[in-house]
Formats: C-alpha cells, sequence, structure tokens
C-alpha cells in the first residue's frame, strides 16, 4: 500500500518521535522509517528550544527540513511543537511501550552538534 494513499487517523497505532532535530538528518531518518515499522503512523514531536543554547533552527525550519526529508511519507506522519520536554514518566502499563530504538555506529556518530558547527564554517548558518 503507498503510504501517500493513506491518511492519518488517531485511531491508528501511532509511535511518538521526540527530539530537537537541530538539524534533521540521515540518523533521524533511519530511525523514522524504523519507527514506522512498528507503528502505522509517526507523531514527530519538536521540542522547543530555539534560541536555547546551541538550537538556531526555529520550527518553522525545522518543520520544513523534515517536510523534505519526509515527502514520499506523507500522510504517515505529523509534526507538531511541544514545550522543552526533558522527563517522560509513567506509574504504570498504561497501553503504550517507551522502547529504544537500536542503529548501526555508523549512524550514532552522526552529531547534529557537528552538522551546525560544518553549516556555520561554510556561512550557512
Amino acid at each position: 500500500m503507498s503510504h501517500k494513499n493513506v491518511r492519518w487517523n488517531n485511531k491508528f497505532k501511532t509511535a511518538q518521535m521526540l527530539g530537537r532535530f537541530q538539524p534533521w538528518h540521515k540518523g533521524h531518518q533511519l530511525l523514522f522509517k524504523k519507527i514506522l515499522k512498528k507503528a502505522d503512523q509517526i507523531i514527530i514531536m519538536v521540542k522547543d528550544v530555539y534560541g536555547l543554547g546551541d538550537n538556531p533552527f526555529t520550527f518553522k525550519q525545522v518543520k520544513l527540513n523534515i517536510n523534505k526529508a519526509l515527502r514520499k511519507y506523507k500522510n504517515k506522519y505529523r509534526i507538531i511543537l511541544v514545550p522543552n520536554i526533558t522527563h517522560i514518566c509513567y506509574g504504570r502499563k498504561v497501553g503504550y511501550k517507551i522502547e529504544k530504538i537500536n542503529l548501526n555506529s555508523e549512524i550514532h556518530k552522526i552529531s547534529a552538534t557537528k552538522i551546525r558547527k560544518e553549516l556555520r564554517l561554510i556561512g550557512k548558518l
């Protein structure tokens, strides 16, 4: 089934992907694809950290970058701005899992901090 023909549905199994995405990179892309194998759709929650520390991209810029990268997954994800979430807590089993997705060591080497530094060096940030 084509990703483009499926509409978002709040009743579908939905995974959460929380991060700063400053900027969205190959590691985020691979993580998205792996998460999509576990659920019908993904809610991408962008932390509201623009201007805090080394977070130079606005929500609008982050959302644009994500949409460009995920063009072929139309209707399989939504992007929302959320507060600067620092803790995810729960008290008992409530119908969801908090799960680490393991990626290979090459992907773990990708660093948005390094990407921002390179962007600054070439005058794109």
